[in-house]
Formats: C-alpha cells, sequence, structure tokens
C-alpha cells in the first residue's frame, strides 16, 4: 500500500467500511423479490423452514453453509457469494462491538515470542 502524507490509511477508499454493513439475507431477499418468488416458495423448494427464511431474509439470523448452498441452489447462484457477505458482516460487526474490542485489546502479541 502507497502512503500518502497526511491521509490516514483507513480513509483510503479501498479500506471503508459501510456505515451499515449488508447482511447477506438483504441480497437474497432483493434477488427473490426480482425474481417474484415468496419467501414461502423459497422455503417449500430447499425445505428451510419458513420462519427460518423470513429470520434469514430479515437479518436476524445468519446464512449458515448449509443455508447458502440450498439457497444457491435454489437461485442458480454461488454460494460462496452468500458466504463471504456473511462472513464480512460478521467481522464488521464484532469490530463494532465494545464488549469484545476491549476482550481483544487485553490479548497479548506471542509471535514475537515464537
Amino acid at each position: 500500500m502507497i502512503h500518502i502524507p497526511g491521509v490516514k490509511d483507513n480513509m483510503i477508499a479501498n479500506n471503508l467500511t459501510p456505515y451499515i454493513p449488508t447482511h447477506p439475507g438483504e441480497v437474497i431477499k432483493d434477488e427473490i423479490e426480482a425474481r417474484g418468488i415468496t419467501q414461502r416458495q423459497l422455503s417449500e423448494v430447499t425445505g428451510i423452514a419458513y420462519s427460518v427464511v423470513n429470520e434469514v431474509l430479515n437479518c436476524k439470523r445468519p446464512v449458515t453453509v448449509e443455508y447458502a448452498l440450498l439457497i444457491a441452489k435454489a437461485l442458480d447462484l454461488e454460494a460462496g457469494t452468500f458466504l463471504r457477505l456473511q462472513a464480512e458482516y460478521d467481522l464488521q460487526i464484532t469490530k463494532r462491538d465494545r464488549s469484545f474490542l476491549r476482550r481483544l485489546s487485553a490479548v497479548r502479541k506471542i509471535a514475537s515470542v515464537l
């Protein structure tokens, strides 16, 4: 990375994180709405309980590997896309958790010892 004097590294466009992270459920919800598919239809086709589908699409439940594979197959999309979105979402949410950040700051570096 090139350092530009007077510009903090976290201010470079590629390093910016969205104020509100995108949950993969939002993307799936937009996709099925654009295709005219209901949550109930997605539930029936995938075998995922309707309540679970609803919670995923309303960002109240994470997209697991199983859900990603089933939904991706039903929509002819890549499961990895949903899993990467979930991982990035989880990372951003965790980085904002003050309790976890205090815990993280208390962890000592051991790499120099090895």
